[in-house]
């Protein structure tokens, strides 16, 4: 009986996880039409994944936290602008990530802007609501400043 039960609890388990796994989206174009359709901004987290400390310790003290799962599902669309240095990454991504970085004037990372798209003529056209970055404290310290921001745009 201890067998199946804990066997239970893992399957469960496993489902949670499954469940709280978000999806970064790497393409902007597709996160900007999702956006506009529901209604949420964009999230759009600017960061070195392999090699920038900073960024690694936001994903792992706030990003890859259920708390900042169960927000990011009802408030944004997560979109993710990365720099590596080791990994591969194709050229249109690339490209696209250095323009973003431009438009945002982002000079270091981790940096998160929230922006919400708007579709004029063909083109998108961002308002920027407010950018952060690593914030000491856990998930509950940087939902209150993201919550902060979101919070300016009503």
């Amino acid at each position: 009986m201890k067998k199946i039960l804990i066997a239970l609890l893992l399957v469960v388990g496993s489902m949670t996880v499954q469940a709280q796994e978000l999806k970064w989206e790497t393409n902007f174009k597709k996160a900007a039409e999702v956006s506009m359709k529901t209604k949420k901004p964009l999230l759009l987290f600017f960061t070195g994944s392999d090699w920038c400390g900073w960024c690694i310790r936001l994903q792992n003290e706030v990003l890859k936290k259920p708390e900042f799962a169960a927000w990011a599902k009802e408030n944004v669309v997560l979109v993710e602008l990365d720099f590596p240095r080791r990994s591969p990454q194709l050229p249109e991504i690339q490209q696209q990530n250095m323009e973003l970085q431009q438009v945002f004037e982002v000079r270091g990372y981790p940096t998160i802007w929230l922006a919400t798209p708007t579709n004029k003529d063909g083109k998108i056209n961002l308002e920027k609501l407010g950018s952060t970055g690593y914030v000491a404290g856990g998930p509950a310290k940087w939902l209150e400043t993201a919550n902060q921001i979101l919070n300016n745009k009503k």
